[in-house]
């Protein structure tokens, strides 16, 4: 895959970037910055936080149960706003402990962003859906996913600041795909007729959020491939160019599954990416196949 490319600038326009919950997806993001352009980043570890500090990042302590020290004074400071912190039975955590102050006390706020999943569309029987789709969540966290979307838009509404709402599909890229399951011998040929999943590469991700954020765009937008696809097919491909073994197939009424693991196959739909392209984004990885090409061992 290409590497993480030389950090630049966002634009012109001088940047500060606070992100609540750097984690796979949001750090490939923030590599891709100037350090000084980051005003702070959270973690619930201690020893990540070390780690970003040994990066040159301010790292801040949150696990979601009370505010955390010393953030509310970086957001002061913060131009553009990523939140990547899932919300649970209490709702989002970044606004019952933070809110009141990026909903009234950020002067310099020009831009938040929202990553969340293309589970907020629920289940649509394989059917094509977009950003207009109805919403119809099936799991509890995908609900908790669509109150969550809402609190945020209410937020950014009042503020009179542009919020972008990253809706992701199923992320994968270094150390997080289809080979790392097939070498440790996880890897299943999951077997549910008509079932299909879109995919996104961690590069892809990056990329939409360099685009969005330096626009400040106020969009709701999908963040997902081309070409959703049978989970079977995809470890299949990945089985047969990496040179492994075929696992074999397994019947998914018969197979051995956690009720999370099972609750996926429980929303089936495609999902569109157009939205994103019309805004001017053009794909790493289009497919699973150039994705995992990339990765390829």
């Amino acid at each position: 895959m290409p590497p993480i490319p030389t950090p630049r600038p966002l634009g012109p326009e001088p940047t500060r970037l606070f992100v609540f919950g750097c984690g796979y997806s949001a750090d490939r993001f923030v590599r891709e910055l100037p350090e000084d352009e980051i005003s702070g980043v959270t973690t619930r570890s201690a020893e990540k936080a070390k780690s970003f500090a040994a990066r040159g990042l301010s790292p801040f302590l949150f696990d979601g149960t009370r505010p955390g020290e010393g953030i509310d004074e970086a957001l002061a400071e913060t131009t553009h706003l990523l939140v990547s912190v899932a919300p649970g039975e209490a709702g989002d955590p970044v606004l019952r402990h933070h809110g009141e102050t990026i909903g009234a006390r950020m002067p310099r706020l020009r831009w938040i962003g929202y990553l969340s999943t293309v589970g907020v569309y629920g289940d649509h029987d394989g059917a094509w859906v977009d950003e207009t789709a109805t919403l119809r969540p099936v799991s509890t966290r995908s609900r908790q996913r669509v109150e969550a979307e809402a609190d945020w838009l209410l937020l950014a509404r009042r503020r009179g600041t542009p919020l972008s709402i990253l809706r992701l599909s199923g992320i994968y890229g270094p150390g997080r795909n289809a080979f790392e399951n097939l070498r440790a011998g996880k890897a299943r040929r999951l077997v549910k007729p008509g079932q299909v999943f879109n995919r996104i590469h961690v590069a892809d991700i990056a990329g939409a959020l360099r685009l969005l954020t330096a626009r400040c765009e106020n969009a709701i937008v999908n963040v997902t491939d081309d070409e959703p696809a049978p989970p079977q097919d995809v470890v299949a491909f990945a089985a047969r160019i990496g040179g492994f073994d075929l696992p074999p197939e397994v019947d998914f009424d018969s197979a051995d599954l956690t009720p999370m693991a099972r609750s996926f196959y429980g929303e089936n739909k495609r999902v569109r990416n157009e939205r994103l392209k019309s805004l001017g984004y053009e794909f790493f990885f289009p497919t699973f196949r150039e994705g995992l090409e990339a990765l390829k061992p």
